[in-house]
């Protein structure tokens, strides 16, 4: 069962010039339409930034309003991996990974957030990408150019699960700072499921970094779910 047209007017008209004290800059549900594909049949979901006209997508496999425990994937945009297919990273994997997930399911959502190269914009991580070939990795190319390693903010995200009623969560992730942002912003995650793809030669040293240098989880961790695994990982930097 999808969202029905009685229930998509409804979360727009609560959206309509909503502003959020949770976040420095909220989002606005404004659209939803179906969108068969060939991983199922979703429906999209169009969000609006008023502070900085930003554009989200969230795509949704069935009525998840007022649900627990729903399969959520929070995927922050990768034009180079995501649409060209690159294999300096594992972005576009991990983006169809989750959506078969999904469809498997029968119900969850994908929340597509603009935050191109860790949010640090294209053409700045086309530069990051040229420091890489010069032997750094993603981390200090980052900051050669001034930025932190990682400029992502999941607070929109957590908004948008907010404006579509999703009650609690089960993350696609492999990134605890995901989960860590969501519960500070008041999403309630239930479990971390692991998102585990194929390491290649192109890719190694880029999953190598987040492993040692970003705090993922691959491998042996790779199975840690639990509400209490989740706890301590979000409560370790204050420990």
């Amino acid at each position: 069962m999808k969202l029905s047209k009685e229930t998509i007017d409804y979360l727009i008209k609560a959206s309509e010039g909503h502003k959020c004290e949770r976040v420095d800059c909220c989002v606005n549900l404004v659209a939803i339409a179906d969108l068969p594909s060939r991983f199922g049949d979703f429906q999209i979901c169009g969000f609006v930034s008023p502070c900085d006209g930003k554009e989200h997508t969230a795509l949704v496999r069935g009525d998840v309003v007022d649900k627990e425990n729903v399969m959520v994937r929070m995927h922050s945009e990768c034009l180079t991996g995501d649409v060209l297919g690159s294999k300096r990273c594992d972005c576009r994997d991990q983006l169809l990974e989750s959506l078969k997930q999904i469809e498997r399911e029968g119900e969850g959502v994908l929340i597509y957030l603009r935050q191109e190269g860790r949010n640090i914009g294209l053409t700045e991580k086309i530069r990051a990408y040229a420091l890489q070939d010069e032997g750094y990795d993603t981390i200090d190319a980052n900051v050669i150019l001034g930025h932190q390693p990682d400029e992502r903010d999941y607070g929109v995200a957590a908004h948008m699960l907010r404006s579509l009623r999703v009650r609690s969560v089960r993350l696609l992730t492999n990134n605890p700072e995901k989960i860590r942002q969501l519960i500070n912003h008041g999403v309630m995650v239930k479990e971390r499921i692991p998102l585990v793809t194929k390491e290649t030669r192109y890719n190694r040293e880029y999953i190598r970094t987040k492993k040692e240098r970003a705090g993922h989880l691959f491998g042996d961790e790779a199975g840690i779910t639990s509400v209490e695994e989740i706890e301590r990982l979000t409560n370790k930097e204050s420990s």
